[in-house]
Protein backbone atom coordinates (compact mmCIF):
# COMPACT_ATOMS: atom_id res chain seq x y z
CA UNK A 1 0.00 0.00 0.00
CA UNK A 2 1.34 3.72 -0.45
CA UNK A 3 0.19 6.89 -0.41
CA UNK A 4 -0.64 8.26 -3.86
CA UNK A 5 0.27 12.41 -3.82
CA UNK A 6 -1.98 12.75 -7.78
CA UNK A 7 -5.66 11.68 -5.04
CA UNK A 8 -4.31 14.65 -3.00
CA UNK A 9 -5.69 16.80 -6.07
CA UNK A 10 -8.98 15.56 -6.15
CA UNK A 11 -11.64 18.35 -6.34
CA UNK A 12 -15.09 17.65 -4.82
CA UNK A 13 -18.34 18.60 -7.72
CA UNK A 14 -19.41 21.82 -7.01
CA UNK A 15 -22.64 20.52 -7.98
CA UNK A 16 -22.37 17.89 -5.37
CA UNK A 17 -25.41 18.25 -2.83
CA UNK A 18 -24.84 18.17 0.92
CA UNK A 19 -22.40 14.92 2.15
CA UNK A 20 -24.42 12.39 3.86
CA UNK A 21 -24.06 11.37 7.30
CA UNK A 22 -21.31 8.53 7.98
CA UNK A 23 -22.18 5.45 9.72
CA UNK A 24 -23.82 1.83 9.69
CA UNK A 25 -27.89 1.76 9.31
CA UNK A 26 -29.94 -0.36 8.29
CA UNK A 27 -31.57 0.39 4.89
CA UNK A 28 -34.15 -0.92 2.31
CA UNK A 29 -32.59 -0.80 -1.39
CA UNK A 30 -34.10 1.61 -3.57
CA UNK A 31 -33.80 2.03 -7.30
CA UNK A 32 -31.27 4.53 -7.93
CA UNK A 33 -32.09 7.99 -9.37
CA UNK A 34 -29.15 7.99 -11.71
CA UNK A 35 -30.01 4.69 -12.50
CA UNK A 36 -33.42 5.90 -14.06
CA UNK A 37 -31.67 9.11 -15.61
CA UNK A 38 -29.84 6.79 -17.68
CA UNK A 39 -32.83 4.68 -18.41
CA UNK A 40 -34.40 7.44 -19.64
CA UNK A 41 -36.88 7.36 -17.24
CA UNK A 42 -36.40 10.48 -14.86
CA UNK A 43 -33.90 12.27 -13.55
CA UNK A 44 -31.27 12.72 -10.78
CA UNK A 45 -28.30 11.48 -8.92
CA UNK A 46 -25.78 10.67 -6.51
CA UNK A 47 -25.12 12.15 -3.14
CA UNK A 48 -21.41 12.23 -2.41
CA UNK A 49 -19.18 13.33 0.37
CA UNK A 50 -16.98 16.43 -0.41
CA UNK A 51 -12.88 16.82 -0.38
CA UNK A 52 -11.58 16.01 3.41
CA UNK A 53 -8.65 17.64 5.10
CA UNK A 54 -7.54 13.35 6.25
CA UNK A 55 -4.06 12.01 4.32
CA UNK A 56 -5.47 10.13 1.48
CA UNK A 57 -3.69 6.03 1.56
CA UNK A 58 -5.15 3.23 -1.02
CA UNK A 59 -7.70 1.68 -0.39
CA UNK A 60 -6.99 -1.68 0.07
CA UNK A 61 -4.21 -2.79 2.30
CA UNK A 62 -3.22 -6.63 1.23
CA UNK A 63 -4.97 -9.28 -0.62
CA UNK A 64 -7.13 -11.48 1.48
CA UNK A 65 -5.16 -14.96 1.79
CA UNK A 66 -8.04 -16.60 1.40
CA UNK A 67 -9.01 -15.01 -1.79
CA UNK A 68 -5.69 -15.10 -3.39
CA UNK A 69 -6.27 -16.14 -7.24
CA UNK A 70 -4.04 -16.65 -9.85
CA UNK A 71 -2.27 -13.33 -11.71
CA UNK A 72 -3.44 -12.97 -15.33
CA UNK A 73 -0.36 -13.85 -17.54
CA UNK A 74 -0.08 -10.55 -19.01
CA UNK A 75 2.50 -7.69 -19.25
CA UNK A 76 1.27 -4.48 -17.38
CA UNK A 77 -0.19 -2.00 -20.21
CA UNK A 78 0.33 -3.62 -22.79
CA UNK A 79 -3.50 -4.28 -23.33
CA UNK A 80 -6.48 -2.78 -21.63
CA UNK A 81 -8.79 -5.61 -20.41
CA UNK A 82 -11.91 -6.11 -22.02
CA UNK A 83 -14.14 -2.87 -21.12
CA UNK A 84 -17.17 -4.41 -21.25
CA UNK A 85 -19.74 -1.63 -20.45
CA UNK A 86 -23.40 -2.05 -19.74
CA UNK A 87 -23.98 0.34 -23.06
CA UNK A 88 -21.08 -0.35 -25.57
CA UNK A 89 -18.54 -3.05 -26.11
CA UNK A 90 -18.64 -6.98 -25.43
CA UNK A 91 -22.36 -6.34 -23.51
CA UNK A 92 -24.02 -3.96 -25.88
CA UNK A 93 -26.64 -7.22 -26.04
CA UNK A 94 -27.17 -7.42 -22.63
CA UNK A 95 -27.54 -3.97 -21.80
CA UNK A 96 -30.45 -2.25 -20.15
CA UNK A 97 -30.49 0.82 -21.79
CA UNK A 98 -31.04 -1.54 -25.11
CA UNK A 99 -33.36 -4.53 -23.56
CA UNK A 100 -36.70 -4.41 -23.79
CA UNK A 101 -38.34 -5.08 -20.01
CA UNK A 102 -41.21 -6.78 -19.06
CA UNK A 103 -43.87 -4.65 -17.31
CA UNK A 104 -42.74 -3.76 -14.07
CA UNK A 105 -38.94 -5.44 -14.36
CA UNK A 106 -35.67 -3.16 -13.80
CA UNK A 107 -33.62 -3.67 -16.77
CA UNK A 108 -30.92 -3.34 -14.91
CA UNK A 109 -31.63 -6.14 -12.33
CA UNK A 110 -32.74 -8.00 -15.40
CA UNK A 111 -29.38 -7.58 -16.61
CA UNK A 112 -28.03 -8.60 -13.13
CA UNK A 113 -30.03 -12.22 -13.35
CA UNK A 114 -28.48 -12.70 -16.41
CA UNK A 115 -24.71 -11.40 -15.55
CA UNK A 116 -24.97 -13.89 -12.38
CA UNK A 117 -25.74 -17.28 -14.58
CA UNK A 118 -22.45 -16.20 -16.70
CA UNK A 119 -20.00 -15.02 -13.88
CA UNK A 120 -21.07 -17.05 -10.50
CA UNK A 121 -21.47 -13.55 -9.15
CA UNK A 122 -24.38 -12.79 -6.69
CA UNK A 123 -26.59 -10.87 -8.27
CA UNK A 124 -26.90 -8.26 -5.14
CA UNK A 125 -23.07 -7.45 -6.10
CA UNK A 126 -22.71 -7.62 -9.68
CA UNK A 127 -26.20 -4.73 -9.14
CA UNK A 128 -23.70 -2.48 -7.56
CA UNK A 129 -21.10 -2.72 -9.88
CA UNK A 130 -23.49 -2.23 -12.32
CA UNK A 131 -25.57 0.68 -11.04
CA UNK A 132 -21.37 2.69 -10.24
CA UNK A 133 -20.28 1.86 -13.85
CA UNK A 134 -23.88 3.97 -14.73
CA UNK A 135 -23.47 6.86 -11.62
CA UNK A 136 -20.02 7.66 -13.22
CA UNK A 137 -20.94 7.85 -16.43
CA UNK A 138 -23.10 10.79 -15.65
CA UNK A 139 -20.58 12.39 -13.44
CA UNK A 140 -17.81 11.53 -15.08
CA UNK A 141 -18.21 10.10 -18.71
CA UNK A 142 -14.89 10.28 -19.75
CA UNK A 143 -13.63 8.28 -16.55
CA UNK A 144 -15.04 4.97 -19.15
CA UNK A 145 -15.22 2.46 -15.76
CA UNK A 146 -16.65 -0.48 -16.29
CA UNK A 147 -18.84 -2.94 -14.14
CA UNK A 148 -16.19 -5.71 -15.11
CA UNK A 149 -13.25 -3.75 -13.23
CA UNK A 150 -15.06 -3.47 -10.61
CA UNK A 151 -16.03 -6.91 -10.11
CA UNK A 152 -12.33 -7.80 -10.39
CA UNK A 153 -11.35 -5.77 -7.13
CA UNK A 154 -14.54 -6.65 -5.70
CA UNK A 155 -13.97 -10.94 -5.81
CA UNK A 156 -10.32 -10.21 -4.72
CA UNK A 157 -10.72 -7.88 -1.96
CA UNK A 158 -14.24 -9.77 -0.27
CA UNK A 159 -15.16 -12.42 -3.30
CA UNK A 160 -17.75 -10.24 -3.53
CA UNK A 161 -19.19 -9.04 0.03
CA UNK A 162 -19.10 -12.81 1.13
CA UNK A 163 -15.21 -13.05 2.74
CA UNK A 164 -14.93 -15.29 6.24
CA UNK A 165 -18.48 -16.57 5.40
CA UNK A 166 -20.91 -13.60 5.45
CA UNK A 167 -23.66 -13.46 3.47
CA UNK A 168 -24.19 -10.58 1.00
CA UNK A 169 -28.49 -9.23 1.88
CA UNK A 170 -30.28 -7.71 -0.27
CA UNK A 171 -30.08 -4.09 1.48
CA UNK A 172 -25.93 -4.86 -0.16
CA UNK A 173 -24.62 -5.03 3.53
CA UNK A 174 -22.69 -8.47 4.56
CA UNK A 175 -24.13 -10.45 7.59
CA UNK A 176 -21.08 -9.72 8.97
CA UNK A 177 -18.60 -6.78 8.94
CA UNK A 178 -15.68 -7.78 6.97
CA UNK A 179 -13.05 -5.97 8.83
CA UNK A 180 -9.07 -6.13 7.70
CA UNK A 181 -6.06 -7.01 9.43
CA UNK A 182 -4.39 -4.22 11.11
CA UNK A 183 -2.42 -1.81 10.09
CA UNK A 184 0.29 -1.78 12.71
CA UNK A 185 3.52 -2.60 10.06
CA UNK A 186 3.87 -6.13 11.04
CA UNK A 187 5.68 -8.70 8.14
CA UNK A 188 4.23 -7.04 4.49
CA UNK A 189 1.42 -4.89 6.61
CA UNK A 190 2.11 -0.89 6.33
CA UNK A 191 1.61 1.19 9.63
CA UNK A 192 -1.14 3.27 9.56
CA UNK A 193 -2.00 4.71 13.03
CA UNK A 194 -6.31 4.97 14.17
CA UNK A 195 -7.78 7.80 12.25
CA UNK A 196 -11.30 7.18 13.13
CA UNK A 197 -11.08 6.03 16.54
CA UNK A 198 -12.67 3.37 15.95
CA UNK A 199 -15.57 4.05 14.22
CA UNK A 200 -15.62 2.43 11.24
CA UNK A 201 -13.07 -0.66 11.98
CA UNK A 202 -13.73 -1.05 15.56
CA UNK A 203 -9.70 -0.65 16.29
CA UNK A 204 -9.34 2.47 18.21
CA UNK A 205 -5.15 1.56 17.96
CA UNK A 206 -4.61 1.35 14.42
CA UNK A 207 -6.61 1.60 11.17
CA UNK A 208 -7.78 -1.34 9.62
CA UNK A 209 -9.67 -1.93 6.10
CA UNK A 210 -13.45 -1.94 6.03
CA UNK A 211 -16.22 -3.27 4.05
CA UNK A 212 -16.51 -5.24 0.65
CA UNK A 213 -14.21 -3.04 -0.99
CA UNK A 214 -11.72 -3.04 1.78
CA UNK A 215 -11.35 0.82 2.39
CA UNK A 216 -8.79 2.54 5.07
CA UNK A 217 -10.94 4.79 7.05
CA UNK A 218 -9.12 8.08 6.05
CA UNK A 219 -9.63 7.15 2.73
CA UNK A 220 -13.46 6.34 2.95
CA UNK A 221 -13.74 9.72 4.62
CA UNK A 222 -12.67 11.30 1.48
CA UNK A 223 -14.06 9.48 -1.07
CA UNK A 224 -17.49 7.97 0.72
CA UNK A 225 -20.73 8.26 -1.61
CA UNK A 226 -24.05 7.24 -0.77
CA UNK A 227 -24.74 4.78 -3.78
CA UNK A 228 -28.05 3.33 -2.33
CA UNK A 229 -29.53 7.07 -1.34
CA UNK A 230 -30.45 5.94 1.72
CA UNK A 231 -28.68 8.87 3.48
CA UNK A 232 -25.96 7.13 4.77
CA UNK A 233 -22.43 6.76 3.28
CA UNK A 234 -21.55 3.54 4.45
CA UNK A 235 -18.40 1.58 3.62
CA UNK A 236 -19.73 -2.08 4.42
CA UNK A 237 -23.00 -1.36 2.01
CA UNK A 238 -21.47 -2.57 -1.20
CA UNK A 239 -23.69 0.17 -3.30
CA UNK A 240 -21.54 3.03 -0.79
CA UNK A 241 -18.69 1.01 -0.94
CA UNK A 242 -18.48 0.52 -4.83
CA UNK A 243 -19.57 3.61 -5.60
CA UNK A 244 -16.77 5.23 -3.79
CA UNK A 245 -14.34 2.74 -5.45
CA UNK A 246 -15.57 3.64 -8.73
CA UNK A 247 -14.63 7.55 -7.86
CA UNK A 248 -10.93 7.01 -6.41
CA UNK A 249 -10.37 5.05 -9.72
CA UNK A 250 -11.21 7.79 -11.47
CA UNK A 251 -9.43 10.86 -10.03
CA UNK A 252 -8.48 13.58 -12.03
CA UNK A 253 -9.98 12.61 -14.97
CA UNK A 254 -8.48 9.26 -15.77
CA UNK A 255 -9.63 7.16 -18.56
CA UNK A 256 -9.93 3.82 -17.39
CA UNK A 257 -10.69 2.24 -20.63
CA UNK A 258 -7.14 3.34 -21.96
CA UNK A 259 -4.15 0.78 -21.58
CA UNK A 260 -2.40 3.30 -19.16
CA UNK A 261 -4.88 4.83 -17.42
CA UNK A 262 -6.40 1.53 -16.45
CA UNK A 263 -3.00 0.07 -15.19
CA UNK A 264 -2.62 3.23 -13.17
CA UNK A 265 -5.72 3.03 -11.60
CA UNK A 266 -5.53 -0.30 -10.12
CA UNK A 267 -1.94 0.33 -9.24
CA UNK A 268 -3.10 3.11 -7.36
CA UNK A 269 -5.44 1.23 -5.58
CA UNK A 270 -2.70 -1.49 -4.59
CA UNK A 271 0.74 -0.94 -5.70
CA UNK A 272 1.29 -4.26 -6.87
CA UNK A 273 1.68 -5.42 -10.12
CA UNK A 274 0.54 -9.12 -9.33
CA UNK A 275 -2.75 -7.12 -7.73
CA UNK A 276 -3.11 -5.54 -11.26
CA UNK A 277 -2.53 -8.67 -12.98
CA UNK A 278 -5.47 -10.67 -11.16
CA UNK A 279 -7.64 -7.83 -11.35
CA UNK A 280 -6.94 -8.07 -15.37
CA UNK A 281 -7.58 -11.18 -15.49
CA UNK A 282 -10.84 -11.53 -13.26
CA UNK A 283 -12.74 -8.73 -15.68
CA UNK A 284 -11.42 -10.18 -18.15
CA UNK A 285 -13.08 -13.43 -17.78
CA UNK A 286 -16.30 -11.50 -16.14
CA UNK A 287 -16.74 -9.43 -19.40
CA UNK A 288 -16.15 -12.53 -21.60
CA UNK A 289 -18.63 -14.94 -19.69
CA UNK A 290 -21.66 -12.31 -20.10
CA UNK A 291 -20.39 -11.51 -23.54
CA UNK A 292 -20.92 -15.18 -24.65
CA UNK A 293 -24.44 -15.17 -23.24
CA UNK A 294 -25.98 -12.21 -25.23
Amino acid sequence: MRTTPENDELVADPATPAPPRRGVGAAVFGRLVIVLAVLGLAGGGIWLVTKASAPVASPTTMEIPALQVKAADVKPGSVAPVNATLAGGAAQQTAPQQAQPKPGKDPLAAWTERAAQATGIPARALLAYGNAELAMRQMQPNCKISWATLAGIGRIESNHGRYGGAVLGQDGRPSKPIIGVPLDGSPGVKAIGDTDGGQFDGDAAVDRAVGPMQFIPSTWRRYAADGNRDGLGDPQQIDDATLAAARYLCVNNRDMSAASGWWQGILSYNNSTEYAQKVFGLADDYAKAVASRS
